[in-house]
């Protein structure tokens, strides 16, 4: 891996989407390293490790609804909130089935810079990605 990744923390508390989420980034013509949560507080934790270790993630990429399959008790909105008093700068975008409702509205007005319809397709939710971590 080069010395340089974008680093990316994906909080989704669905193992599978995990999963499909990180083959994607996988195909992205950019050195990749990938950090993931399954709850919102283990999101939380694992940015402020990662600030911590001085690999600030370039990207956070927050499911809205965090308390369905996964152990924790915090939506995606709290998360962010969390994350934004830890480090006021972070790149969180929205990566949800709810994107067409209040609490997608919500997790953009707690500081999320955009909210991705989850049936966006593969290609485009690459190029997407992609933009957001090109220089």
């Amino acid at each position: 891996m080069p010395d340089n990744p974008k680093i990316v923390l994906v909080i989704d508390d669905e193992e599978t989407m995990q999963d499909l989420i990180q083959r994607n980034l996988a195909r992205i013509d950019l050195p990749i390293r990938v950090h993931s949560a399954l709850s919102g507080e283990e999101g939380v934790e694992k940015y402020r490790h990662l600030m911590h270790k001085n690999l600030r993630p370039d990207l956070v990429i927050m499911d809205l609804n965090l308390t369905q399959w996964g152990p924790g008790e915090i939506d995606g909105v709290e998360t962010t909130r969390r994350i934004l008093s830890l480090d006021p700068e972070a790149n969180i975008y929205g990566y949800t089935a709810w994107f067409a409702t209040r609490w997608s509205k919500e997790l953009q007005e707690a500081g999320a810079k955009k909210v991705i319809e989850r049936t966006t397709l593969p290609s485009d939710f690459r190029r997407l990605i992609e933009d957001i971590l090109s220089p």
